[in-house]
């Protein structure tokens, strides 16, 4: 995934300099020659923002979608969505192992574009192996299990990486805690909302109303969007984008706990898809930053027209905690 040579707040300079090697004339300081585009270092800023995508948080724009197989985007979500409601409610163990397996490939993807772009090695079967084993203790032994995985994954972490040479170890086993916290860590919260006694409704609930915010946010902001809501991150969402996701995620939020969710009030829907709606946004606009950083537009390429794993994990991962949270106050542990 090389980037694209054109930065999204500007031109991008399509002639930089940088030292030629040894010097021809010992009086000279330094002698530079030309270097193309696709021979130069890569920069964040030189890469496009991601590409809006269905439910983005207001994207702005007719065209946007271009550069997407729409036809493969459509039918890998439907099939995605198959997969999900079947193995959701027929046997609940079987969804978990969903989620692992999405755990595992995110944890791949996050570490490959690491060291393709930044040279961080993240100590991939310690993470592997240990958010798989959060995701499994959260759901059979509760909140504290999970816990209890998550500390001994970081260290983990940090005694697998002692095996490798001491440089850049503080880097890698920095950037290793952090990948357990933000994909096996956050993911663990549906394993537990999972675990209720109504779990399959409420995790149908959680992932129901993001992709609903989702889509009220592309949808009114394609047709409203004018004021930008975060620029330098995402230029493509707008203020009238999340807007259009409170909005929709509170609707479908009401009506969800109301009919599907056991106790559950209408009310306490309204504040469960105004926190999805928020959080959602905050989740895609984060991952947003961390691609910009690498420079790259997708994380993957595994679902075609969709990009990778993380991709579609960006909006549910830090909404899980969120929702997990709201029921156990709303409606307690089941």
């Amino acid at each position: 995934m090389s980037p694209v040579n054109e930065s999204p707040w500007g031109p991008a300079e399509h002639l930089r300099t940088a030292p030629a090697g040894p010097l021809r004339d010992p009086g000279m300081a330094s002698e530079t020659r030309t270097v193309p585009p696709e021979e130069r270092e890569p920069r964040p800023e030189d890469a496009d923002p991601p590409p809006a995508q269905s439910g983005r948080s207001g994207s702005s724009g007719r065209g946007r979608r271009a550069g997407r197989d729409l036809p493969a985007a459509v039918g890998v979500g439907l099939g995605l969505g198959a997969v999900i409601l079947v193995s959701l409610f027929v046997y609940k163990p079987v969804f978990l192992g969903v989620i692992a397996a999405a755990v595992v490939v995110g944890l791949w993807e996050l570490s490959s574009r690491l060291a393709e772009r930044k040279r961080i090695r993240l100590p991939l079967p310690p993470l592997a192996l240990g958010g798989a084993a959060m995701v499994v203790s959260g759901y059979l032994e509760g909140a504290e299990a999970a816990w209890t995985a998550t500390a001994l994954t970081a260290l983990g972490v940090l005694v697998w990486r002692m095996a490798g040479p001491p440089e850049n170890y503080l880097r890698d086993v920095t950037a290793g805690v952090f990948a357990a916290f933000y994909v096996p860590f956050l993911a663990t919260f549906v394993a537990l909302m999972l675990a209720a006694d109504d779990g399959p409704w409420r995790v149908f609930t959680f992932l129901l109303l993001t992709v609903v915010s989702d889509t009220g946010a592309y949808a009114v902001g394609w047709r409203l969007g004018r004021h930008k809501l975060a620029p330098r991150i995402s230029p493509g969402k707008t203020r009238e984008g999340l807007a259009g996701a409170v909005l929709f995620a509170m609707l479908a939020g009401a009506l969800c706990m109301r009919f599907l969710v056991d106790d559950g009030t209408w009310w306490q829907g309204l504040l469960l898809g105004l926190a999805v709606a928020v959080s959602a946004t905050l989740g895609d606009l984060g991952e947003s930053m961390i691609k910009r950083d690498l420079g790259i537009k997708d994380m993957g390429s595994l679902l075609p027209g969709h990009g990778g794993i993380m991709d579609r994990l960006d909006s549910l991962l830090p909404t899980a905690p969120v929702a997990w949270l709201l029921f156990l106050a709303f409606v307690g542990s089941g």
